[in-house]
């Protein structure tokens, strides 16, 4: 799952990565992959922070740029483009806009394509938390509550 995601995240890197000067082409794998774990950390936080419900409600109803989750993930990837790859902090904020916001879009719309889809949210779910346990009870307990 998490090696799709990182694809995902690639054929989102465009313009914002891959085509970005202020990239140095040896680093743009390493900066998918920081995007990719971003995106990784802050999910799974929600889920060890008990925010599960919110997490629902992000997959569920994708007001996607007024949300939370888009903008910890935003800053949680600008702080690595300017910690890790010197970036200015503004620079690096228009870069991470610039990716995140569109994969976590493709995430979410991948999520509902299907049951059998490694983003469907009990999967996501299950491989974020490390358990591999089908969380469709705690799912329908979260859509309800």
């Amino acid at each position: 799952m998490f090696e799709k995601l990182f694809m995902l995240v690639k054929n989102n890197a465009g313009t914002a990565v891959m085509n970005n000067p202020l990239i140095a082409e040896k680093d743009r794998e390493a900066v998918i992959n920081d995007a990719t774990s971003s995106i990784i950390e802050v999910l799974k936080g929600q889920m060890e922070h008990g925010r599960l419900k919110d997490m629902v409600n992000y997959f569920q109803f994708a007001g996607i740029f007024n949300n939370p989750l888009i903008s910890s993930t935003v800053k949680r990837f600008a702080n690595k483009l300017n910690n890790y790859y010197g970036i200015e902090s503004v620079e690096a904020m228009k870069i991470s806009k610039a990716l995140i916001p569109p994969a976590m879009q493709e995430l979410i719309k991948e999520s509902k394509q299907g049951k059998e889809n490694e983003f469907n949210l009990n999967t996501l779910l299950s491989k974020l938390s490390g358990n591999f346990v089908d969380m469709t009870a705690i799912l329908n307990n979260a859509t309800l509550a």
